[in-house]
């Protein structure tokens, strides 16, 4: 008989030993299959976009249903264990996996029924941006959704969501019109303004704390399969125009333009030209769904001849996807935000100084403009906040490296958690995760509701070598390390040591090298190394 156990993580701290046995008893009522380490898909399951989220689950049901998630909903509630639902997985805090617990992977959720007569768009939970987009746009038609298309749908919806069209038709979850839903007590039900109406209102900008929604439906605009759009940068020395330019824009707009001002170092793609690669620009990004884009864009054009320009008439899915290749998936990635009513009078310069900083060639510091029909609320709006936005700022810091070949942030000024850190936050506060990509849905499976997913101060984990690494947490992401030798003595990590020593090396080499006053190590391969990452 088999008797091996599996430690779940539970609701309340701790964990719940199950039995293989009933777990394979659960996957026998599953229609989707549900994964352990080591199964086909499993690595695929657990990867989200942010390489600097480092938790992982023990179990992972992939549902097929609104049925498939009743069943795992009520195995969570009945044996107490601890519960989150990854959607697209590209929230920057990695919040979609419960560390040690069930995760659901929504991504064989992905349908998209589009009514073109009732211009509404049925969505599954588990759908990307472009799933949306690409169904929709067969039509000419579409809904508010975020700037890269490789987000999830329903942690956009959930938190609120702005993108391209939010200056004319507002948040995403102001474009909701019904979902269903799996509440925690495990049933199925129909929320929208005339059934559940309390639950409504607070799935629309309350995050994934009331239940796990399996269809969205959402309504369509008709903006055409053409709009006009694109990006175009200029030289670093152009910064004021640029910004004084962008200023302007923003100040002219109509709802049908929304502009984004970007600082970053110009990538190594094609349509740069070489001398210009990895050097810093100031770019604005536009999109214009309206019918008088050049009149309106005049003032862009008045700034002269660009390092490039990709700014014209070009496919609504391709303005959709223009920004994913600044934010590739698997990176270690540090994010800050906030919402601005305006850009007070010194704060573009400020930004501008802040931004020229830069701490990576992926590294990059942006200005969404937002107001219009985000602004407007006429109390039937849900739980959205930032009603009173008329910008986001935000500055997004990558590590030099992957996560296949460092575990951790190099230690210079220039370091990407550092530099987003030290960037001015606009208003008295700042967020480490901002609403461009709200928090995915995260459950506890404990009536009357379902709660946000637990985090822990530090997550612990032995190595080949028999040391342990204890990871230390701020604002949810694992930033430092220590390592506690064999003999039990602790020594924090520095910078000296450079990848001279692994623990593969041996116990005596490892612990030698522990002692010096400043070493630094990384996580290779599996294994603690020493040296600067």
């Amino acid at each position: 008989m088999n008797t091996k156990m599996f430690e779940v993580a539970g609701l309340g701290g701790g964990h719940v030993g199950l039995t293989s046995a009933r777990i394979e008893q659960l996957g026998t009522r599953l229609e989707g299959p549900l994964l352990t380490a080591g199964d086909e898909g499993w690595d695929e399951a657990v990867l989200v976009w942010n390489a600097m989220a480092t938790a992982k689950p023990s179990l992972v049901i992939q549902p097929t249903s609104a049925h498939d998630v009743v069943t795992a909903v009520r195995f969570a509630t009945d044996h107490g264990v601890l519960l989150s639902i990854k959607g697209g997985g590209h929230n920057i805090a990695g919040t979609a996996l419960a560390d040690g617990g069930l995760t659901l992977d929504m991504s064989r959720m992905r349908d998209v029924t589009v009514d073109p007569t009732r211009r509404l768009a049925h969505v599954g939970p588990g759908c990307l941006l472009r799933d949306v987009d690409r169904a929709t746009q067969q039509y000419g038609l579409a809904t508010v959704l975020g700037f890269v298309s490789e987000t999830g749908v329903a942690g956009l919806t959930l938190g609120g969501g702005f993108g391209y069209l939010t200056r004319r038709f507002g948040w995403t979850a102001d474009n909701l019109e019904q979902v269903e839903i799996v509440t925690a007590d495990g049933r199925i039900r129909t929320a929208d303004r005339a059934e559940n109406p309390d639950l409504f209102w607070a799935i629309r900008g309350g995050g994934g704390n009331f239940g796990v929604v399996t269809r969205f439906s959402f309504r369509l605009h008709d903006v055409g399969s053409v709009i006009t759009g694109g990006l175009a940068a200029w030289s670093i020395d152009r910064v004021d125009d640029v910004l004084a330019t962008y200023q302007h824009l923003t100040a002219t707009a109509p709802r049908e333009l929304t502009t984004v001002a970007i600082i970053r170092l110009a990538p190594p793609a094609p349509f740069v030209p070489a001398e210009w690669r990895l050097k810093p620009v100031a770019a604005l990004l536009v999109c214009h769904i309206g019918v008088n884009a050049e009149a309106d864009l005049a003032p862009l054009r008045a700034l002269g001849e660009p390092v490039f320009d990709l700014i014209g008439a070009q496919p609504y899915v391709a303005q959709q996807s223009m920004l994913d290749a600044m934010e590739p998936k698997g990176l270690n990635q540090y994010w800050k935000a906030e919402f601005l009513p305006d850009l007070p009078g010194q704060y573009l310069p400020t930004f501008r100084d802040a931004a020229l900083e830069v701490a990576s060639p992926l590294s990059f510091s942006v200005i969404f403009h937002l107001a219009g029909a985000l602004n407007e609320f006429d109390g039937d709006g849900g739980a959205v906040g930032n009603r009173e936005a008329g910008f986001i700022s935000g500055f997004s810091g990558y590590g030099h490296r992957t996560p296949t070949t460092t575990g951790s942030w190099p230690p210079s000024a220039k370091d990407g958690r550092a530099f987003v850190r030290s960037r001015p936050a606009g208003t008295t506060s700042t967020s480490s995760s901002p609403r461009t990509t709200p928090p995915e849905q995260q459950t506890r499976t404990k009536a009357p509701t379902i709660a946000s997913g637990r985090s822990r101060r530090s997550t612990t984990r032995t190595m080949s070598s028999g040391s342990t690494a204890t990871y230390d947490r701020a604002d949810e992401v694992p930033l430092r390390f220590k390592v506690h030798a064999p003999t039990g003595r602790c020594v924090r990590a520095s910078k000296s040591v450079l990848e001279r020593v692994c623990p593969s090396a041996g116990a005596t080499a490892f612990q030698e090298a522990l002692r010096h006053p400043e070493c630094r190590f990384r996580v290779s391969e599996g294994r603690v190394c020493l040296g600067d990452a």
